[in-house]
């Protein structure tokens, strides 16, 4: 008996050059078994952080096309749909519009978001995406992955103690959601200001019906470089490890994270190689080193090791 296999729809930007949004996302997801129909929200040459880049957007209506050209030939059935960074309400919502329909399809599809709206205080996306994340897309998402701004943002409770992370978590799950995964904080970390703090949370239905909840805590390595594509990856790789760790948060985190480590590791040494002795790596420089991981990928030595709160 073959397996079935698992096919995911990931909605994301795409570059011709580097690895952000649908380029880093598919390739590790493919090296993990998984059949990857990308649309891409965007075709630019390049990140944005370069000094350079040109492209185009693909609108709500292109996207629906495509969509409406998937189920005419009756291949629209997914097992998971991944989204990311989106500029766009309009599209947002065509986003959730497509969600609804493939699980009213499949009702076992999970939906994998990362809710990006900013970082550290601020919002690098439009303000009017904020209620269509809160409202629309969150109750429909089964896995999320946002900052601890993003979180706080989401909730309207600030997060200043592990108590107000778990009460966060906590509010999150009660607005769709099983599993919620806040992939930075500003908590101490117990091992010094060298590390930072990640949490987990996920709720399960035992088959009598009872829930339990697995909260995680664990202490990531800080890094001192601005990378890109880091959290289209992160998402990609929750998707990845919670399918095949179900109901084992732990362990999908600490792969999440490990192959996280790894490819983050060997970017930094490649970058520092190529600018020399001394010298800012440029964003070209900085571009993740997802092909040479790619053993990282499929079989991460865990380096990072959670706590069972």
């Amino acid at each position: 008996m073959h397996e079935m296999e698992c096919r995911v729809l990931s909605i994301q930007s795409h570059v011709v050059r580097g690895y952000v949004g649908n380029k880093s996302a598919s390739f590790p997801l493919q090296v993990l078994g998984f059949e990857v129909d990308s649309i891409n929200s965007v075709q630019f040459s390049n990140h944005t952080g370069y000094a350079h880049w040109k492209g185009q957007v693909l609108t709500a209506d292109e996207l629906h096309v495509l969509y409406e050209g998937i189920k005419l030939n009756n291949v629209n059935h997914y097992d998971y749909v991944l989204t990311g960074y989106t500029r766009d309400t309009s599209f947002l919502e065509m986003v959730v519009d497509i969600v609804q329909e493939l699980k009213r399809a499949n009702p076992n599809l999970v939906y994998v978001c990362d809710p990006v709206l900013g970082d550290h205080g601020s919002m690098y996306v439009p303000e009017n995406l904020h209620p269509v994340y809160k409202n629309k897309v969150v109750p429909v998402a089964d896995i999320i992955t946002p900052n601890q701004f993003e979180a706080e943002l989401l909730t309207g409770k600030n997060v200043s103690t592990e108590k107000d992370a778990v009460e966060v978590m906590d509010l999150l799950h009660n607005m769709g959601p099983d599993t919620v995964v806040m992939t930075s904080s500003d908590l101490p970390s117990r091992l010094g200001d060298r590390f930072l703090v990640a949490l987990g949370s996920q709720r399960t239905v035992k088959p009598d019906g009872t829930r339990s909840t697995q909260r995680i805590r664990m202490e990531i390595p800080k890094v001192d470089a601005v990378f890109v594509g880091t959290g289209d990856l992160f998402a990609a790789m929750m998707l990845a490890w919670t399918h095949y760790h179900p109901n084992d948060l732990k362990s999908a985190c600490e792969k999440t994270f490990s192959v996280m480590h790894h490819v983050i590791q060997r970017t930094i040494s490649y970058a520092h190689d190529m600018a020399g002795p001394g010298r800012r790596p440029s964003p070209a420089q900085l571009e993740l080193r997802m092909i040479q991981s790619k053993a990282d990928i499929e079989d991460p030595a865990i380096v990072v090791e959670a706590t069972v709160l």
